[in-house]
Formats: C-alpha cells, sequence, structure tokens
C-alpha cells in the first residue's frame, strides 16, 4: 500500500522503498515534521534512525524529504496526472538536464496514478522563496539562469514526445481549454473583486488563450510550467534548487521565464531588471548550446508568453483548495502579472 497521510510513513516502509537504492537498509524509527506550502501534495522531512549503526548505510541519507498525494481519493484522482509528471521526471528526466534539482532517493506511484511517493534529498538549510513577499533581481536572474538548465539539454528534442503527457497542443486541447476556461475565469471573478487592470487581464486571457495555445512554437523544450519561487529553494550561498516539478509540459521555454519574472518580482524591480535577467538567460542558454536562437528571438517570445501568468494563476486557483495565504499569493501574483502585460503589450488591456 503507498501511503496518502503521513501516518502511514512507517519505518518499516520507508526500508522497502529505500532499499532499492541502498540494500539491506533498516530503519527503526522515524521522526516527521511538515515543510514546504504544496497545494496537490504534502511534503515532509523524515529523519530516520538506522538499525545498528543508527547512520546507515554508505550514502544513505541523513534526512530526507517525503512527498506524496494526500487528501480525498476525489481530490487525488484529479490531481493524477500532474502525480505522474513529477515521478516521471525523477525517474526518467532529471538525469537528462542540468538544472538544479533535488537527489531522488526512491520514488514509487499507483498504476492509476492516484497514490504515490517521492523520497527527495533534503535541501536545508535551502529556504523556500516566499510568492508574496516575492524575491530580488538578483535571484530572480539565478533562478532564470538555472531554468536554461532544463532548457537547453531538451532544445527541440522530439524524443520527449515518446514519453506520456509530453505533447505540443493541438487543437482538442484548445477545445477543451476554450470548454474549461470561460468557467474557471468565473470562479476567479467570483473570488476576488476584481477592478481595473486585473480584471481586464481576466478577459484577455479568456479571450486570447486559445489562440495562443494552438499556435505552434518554432522552438520547443521541456518547460517546468509554474516556475516562480515558491517552487525554489535558496541556499545560503546563493544557490538555486528547483522543486515541484508537477506540471512539466513541452512548449516555448519562454514560458517559464515569463511566468517567473512576471509574479515573482515586484513591478518596480521587473522594469528595471527584465531586459538584462533575459539577455543572461539567452546567454547561458548558448552556453550550454543552443545555437538558433537569437538575443532579439528570445526577447520577443518572453513578451510573447506573457499570458503563462494569469492562465496558471486563474487555473491554480480553481484547482487549489482556498487558503488565506493562497487567495494573497493568486491576488499579488496577478497584480505584477497584469502590470507586465500593460507594460509590454501596450493596449491589449
Amino acid at each position: 500500500m503507498i501511503p496518502t497521510n503521513v501516518g502511514e510513513l512507517s519505518a518499516a516502509w520507508l526500508s522497502d522503498l529505500l532499499g532499492a537504492r541502498y540494500p539491506d537498509v533498516e530503519i527503526d524509527s522515524i521522526t516527521v515534521e511538515p515543510v514546504g506550502s504544496g497545494q496537490m501534495a504534502g511534503s515532509f522531512r523524515i529523519t530516520p534512525t538506522y538499525a545498528t549503526t543508527g547512520s546507515g548505510p554508505v550514502g544513505a541519507p541523513g534526512t530526507l524529504v517525503a512527498k506524496l498525494a494526500i487528501g480525498e481519493r476525489s481530490q487525488r484522482e484529479f490531481a493524477a496526472g500532474v502525480f505522474r509528471n513529477e515521478v516521471l521526471f525523477y525517474q526518467r528526466l532529471a538525469p537528462t538536464v542540468t538544472v538544479p534539482v533535488p537527489r531522488c532517493h526512491g520514488s514509487v506511484i499507483s498504476p492509476d496514478n492516484t497514490e504515490f511517493v517521492l523520497l527527495l534529498e533534503d535541501m536545508a538549510p535551502a529556504v523556500q522563496g516566499d510568492q508574496i513577499a516575492g524575491c530580488t533581481p538578483h535571484q530572480a536572474r539565478a533562478v532564470a539562469v538555472a531554468a536554461a538548465g532544463l532548457h537547453a539539454p531538451r532544445w527541440c528534442d522530439e524524443s520527449l514526445f515518446e514519453l506520456p503527457g509530453l505533447s505540443l497542443p493541438d487543437h482538442e486541447d484548445r477545445v477543451l481549454m476554450d470548454s474549461v476556461l470561460e468557467p474557471m475565469a468565473d470562479v476567479f471573478r467570483a473570488r476576488f473583486p476584481l477592478t481595473g487592470r486585473e480584471a481586464a487581464t481576466v478577459d484577455w486571457l479568456v479571450a486570447e488563450a486559445g489562440d495562443w495555445l494552438e499556435r505552434t512554437p518554432q522552438r520547443f523544450a521541456l518547460i517546468h510550467g509554474d516556475l516562480r519561487i515558491d517552487n525554489v529553494l535558496f541556499g545560503p550561498d546563493g544557490s538555486v534548487t528547483v522543486v515541484d516539478w508537477q506540471t512539466i509540459t513541452v512548449g516555448n521555454a519562454l514560458r517559464d521565464i515569463a511566468f517567473l519574472l512576471a509574479t515573482s518580482v515586484s513591478t518596480e524591480d521587473r522594469r528595471t531588471a527584465e531586459r538584462d535577467i533575459v539577455s543572461a538567460y539567452h546567454t547561458e542558454l548558448r552556453n550550454q548550446g543552443v545555437t538558433d536562437h537569437t538575443v532579439d528571438e528570445c526577447w520577443t517570445d518572453y513578451v510573447d508568453s506573457l499570458i503563462q501568468a494569469p492562465m496558471i494563476i486563474v487555473f491554480g486557483c480553481a484547482a487549489a483548495m482556498p487558503t488565506e495565504r493562497g487567495d494573497r499569493m493568486f491576488m499579488t501574483m496577478l497584480e505584477r502579472a497584469a502590470a507586465a502585460i500593460d507594460d509590454l503589450n501596450p493596449g491589449v488591456l
């Protein structure tokens, strides 16, 4: 049985899962504490006490983070696709890219994708970014440069399409999105008192997202899909680690960079630093072997991809359970995104 609540994470069960990587591992006991602020799954820091030596086999983790599907079955069925994505990323995609991610010590997922557990490297003392507070331009630049290590190694790699759930959007995807976007936008409008630029951004999203989604990008890459600082761990030395790989897809790589900058830095900082950050990202793409994308094309793709921000905000809000922090986060992100769209696509709102 795959645990769906923290109480089912027993020492014996963890011993079995870790045993695939560390033969003969045996855990006597564990302590558990919650970490992170995930909307779709729970994350818990596990401190194991190993049998005999206490420290375990050579290389076995002294602490680790267990991520698992939680909640009612109906909720887990709704999220089955994103659970599949994250396990797929750690099992098959992480070894093929250079973006910094936690090491995976073990993974298991049910055939219907409604139950999973990932045992991940504990990145402490790195701390999670705060989406509401935002990050500095220097931090945003570090994340953007790290994201080039996701995009460049699989740049225009058609073998990505052989993996479950990874494909470029087609007309059927557009029809599906058109059928759900307006109802989800109505949920968002009912939840928040939108006026002015923010209300116009949601209206613009509903009007334009279908055409945007169906337009085939000239170049594509594996993308995170939800690249924002709540999904980044910042180390005391300035290093970054990208987490929460539930929304991986294939598309224009600048969707990640547009979403990051439009939602994770203050409007003033974005206006000052975004050209430099996009340029630094482009330089890293070239350093990692991408030669068919000019810096001007990179900037154009960035501006064209800003619709990613309100799309993820509206869909994420409709899918997540309402919380006080979540409501503050979604509105803060929309306010920043609306300003970016108005600045860089004047006249569309």
